[in-house]
Order: C-alpha cells, then structure tokens, then sequence
C-alpha cells in the first residue's frame, strides 16, 4: 500500500465509484475514508467553517489553530455521519437491491469491501477524532453553555439524522440548520467568544443552497424511497412541492445576502458578486419545474442523479462566488471602512 495524493484529491472534489475490491484494497486509509464519507459532498462543512472564519477575522476575531482544529473536527464529523447512515441504512434492508445510494458511488458494506464490525471501527475511529475536536473548542471557550448546547446539538443530529429525522421527514431542515446558521454561526462563536445574530443570518444562504442538494436528492430517489418506507420530505409532502419547496429555497438564498446588504447593511455591495452563479442558479430552478425523466438523458454521466446533479453544481458555484465576496467585503471593511458602513 502506497499513498495515493492523487486520490486523495480526486475524491475531496468528486464521487468516486469503484468495483474491483483488489483496488480497494490496495488503496491507503485516507482514500478509503475519504472514499467511504462521500467527502466530494461533506466538502460542504468546510465551505461552512471558511464563511465562519472569514467573518471572525473581518471583526477581528481569528487564531488559525482553532480555525484548522475546529474546522477539520467537523469535516471528520460529517464523514463519521454518513459511515453511520450507510450502515444504518444497509441493516436496516434499505439499501439492498440496488437502490439510490448504491449506484453513484462506493458503499462499502453493500459492495462487500468491509464488513459491519469493520464499518464501526472507522465509525469509531472518526467519531473519537471528531469529538477530541470539540473538547479543544470546549476548554478554548472555558466550556461556554453555548459551546456545550452546539456541541450537544450537533451529536443529538450525528446520531439522529438516519433515523429517526430521515424518516419523519426532518432531515432535510436539520441539514439546513447545520451546515447553515448553527454551523456558521458555531464557528464564529468559539472564534470570536460572542453570538451574533447577524452571523446567524448570514449563515442562512449557505445552508440553504446545501439543504438545496439534500432535497433534490430525495426528489431523485422519491420512488425508492417510498417503496421502502423512507419517510424523507419529499415523500411526506409529495414529489411536486418538494420541487417547490427546493425553488424556493434558492430564491431565498439570493434574497437573504440583498437584504444583509441593503437593510442592516452587514455586508457591503461586494457580496453581491455570488449573483454570477445566477446561470446555475436559473438553470436548477428550471430543471425543477419537470419531474425526473424516466430514463438518463442522451450524454448524461451521472444517472439516477439527476436534480441534485444541478443542486451540486450551483452549490459549488455559489459558495465559491459566496467566499470570494465575503473575502472582498473582509477587505473593504479593513481599508475602506466608510465605503459602506453598517453593522459590526
């Protein structure tokens, strides 16, 4: 076994399927993990805790340690998530004869690359890590009420979000509240040692356009889903709203940054520039207005993904847009501050 860089980045930035266990098995352990947790799309958490941290150092709140500690302990957290929701799914039947999760990427239990005693190490092993992390942040903030209700928060989903949130239809607004205000607002709290409300809002935008994806993965696999008894949002609410519901969401993630700007004035004009990723954004909104196609279109390379194909795509665009203007307005605050006062 030899240390597969390359890998390793092929798997931070897409979904990766394999079916040769000799391959796998030949692979280091950080390609399994990285292979395992989906990390293409737990990518997410560390858009989140950059947006947390960018903010921090605007108001003069950063220490790079704490940043890179709390923000890979998380990472390893939303893997350690999913390791659990492939194993909770796999014995629990659902993710057996050749359902969604199944086949656009390696699902180790169900290809037989690792067995379920296996499967708990690394559940084990990631969850030690993840949670040696947050007892950094809790003694870093002398164990904050707030620290210890975000931390408990954030187990209670971990543990909970396969089921029984995935099946009462909750898991989606979970994943929104994460990756989104909790999160975002988390990691500027053990930053800066203070709870800001506007950082709440700011983390709005963010979680929804994640939230966006989990939705339009559920719409993709309504129909396994139902069949199995998976009671996810678009089940519980119908395939048709949950195409509302998930146009909606992205909508208000452009009407969310308009208002931090326009009205509290938290953000300057800079962060408008996340209104380029408005062709993907268009483009999603309108693929929603359809159902699923029956079959995979001519030339299409990611089947049964299919909205959440789009929803990726936009997520990526505009947090990379999202990132690049909070980086511009970090700048504007330090050197141009009268250029567009408001809220610190």
């Amino acid at each position: 076994m030899h240390i597969n860089f390359a890998m390793w980045r092929k798997a931070s930035w897409q979904l990766i399927k394999m079916d040769d266990k000799k391959e796998w098995d030949a692979l280091d352990v950080v390609s399994k993990w990285l292979i395992a947790t989906r990390s293409a799309v737990t990518l997410v958490t560390v858009y989140s805790c950059v947006i947390a941290g960018i903010l921090a150092a605007r108001d003069g709140h950063f220490d790079w340690l704490t940043f890179l500690i709390v923000t890979l302990g998380l990472f390893i957290a939303h893997g350690t998530n999913n390791i659990l929701n492939d194993y909770t799914d796999y014995n629990r039947g659902v993710d057996k004869d050749n359902y969604f999760r199944t086949q656009y990427g390696v699902h180790p239990l169900v290809q037989k690359f690792w067995d379920n005693a296996t499967s708990m190490r690394w559940f084990v092993a990631s969850g030690i890590l993840a949670t040696l992390a947050g007892i950094y942040a809790l003694f870093y903030t002398n164990f904050s009420a707030t620290t210890i209700g975000l931390f408990a928060f954030g187990a209670v989903v971990l543990l909970a979000y396969t089921y029984p949130f995935k099946y009462w239809g909750l898991g989606e607004f979970a994943i929104f509240l994460i990756w989104g205000p909790i999160m975002i607002a988390g990691v500027y709290f053990v930053l800066a040692g203070s709870w800001n409300w506007n950082v709440v809002l700011a983390g709005v935008p963010f979680g929804l356009s994640v939230a966006s994806i989990n939705v339009a993965k559920h719409i993709d696999k309504y129909d396994d889903d139902k069949a199995k008894g998976v009671g996810t949002f678009p089940v519980r609410v119908g395939e048709a709203v949950a195409r509302r519901v998930d146009q909606i969401a992205i909508v208000l993630i452009y009407l969310v940054i308009a208002y931090l700007v326009f009205v509290p004035r938290y953000f300057t004009p800079a962060m408008l520039i996340v209104f380029l990723a408005y062709k993907e954004a268009l483009t999603i909104i309108g693929v929603l207005n359809k159902p699923k196609p029956a079959q995979a279109p001519e030339g299409w390379p990611a089947w049964p993904v299919w909205f959440s194909g789009f929803a990726f795509q936009h997520n990526r665009k505009f947090g990379g847009y999202l990132i690049l203007g909070l980086i511009i307005d970090a700048l504007l605050r330090a050197f141009l501050p009268q250029f567009w006062p408001g809220l610190f």
